[in-house]
């Protein structure tokens, strides 16, 4: 028997609010999940950056971007591309001059 949290995660059982597409491949990133009372698991930042942002195409893409040190989750930059990304963080990219602020609509969705 496995030992541990699982660190895999398919694409249906995914939590709504993160908005995935069924047919874009049979997992997504887990490992960086936050799971209290309150909030649902807070989506990966590459999910933040591939899926909603649109700055990357591909999941190598993301890493690259990470590895350069282009983006800062609350003011530091992250280079981990499983860090949680949770509600009322800002994510900023000092290259374009963007700041996004991660918030639900109506929906329940970011």
């Amino acid at each position: 028997m496995a030992r541990g949290l699982k660190k895999h995660l398919k694409r249906l059982n995914a939590p709504k609010h993160w908005m995935l597409d069924k047919l874009g491949g049979a997992f997504v990133s887990s490992k960086g999940f936050i799971w209290t009372s309150q909030i649902q698991g807070m989506p990966a930042i590459i999910l933040i950056l591939r899926n909603r942002f649109k700055y990357a195409l591909t999941y190598h893409e993301v890493i690259a971007i990470l590895m350069q040190q282009h983006v800062l989750v609350d003011g530091k930059v992250r280079t981990d591309k499983t860090y949680p990304s949770g509600f009322m963080d800002v994510v900023s990219i000092p290259k374009t001059n963007e700041n996004f602020r991660l918030l639900y609509d109506t929906k329940g969705q970011f």
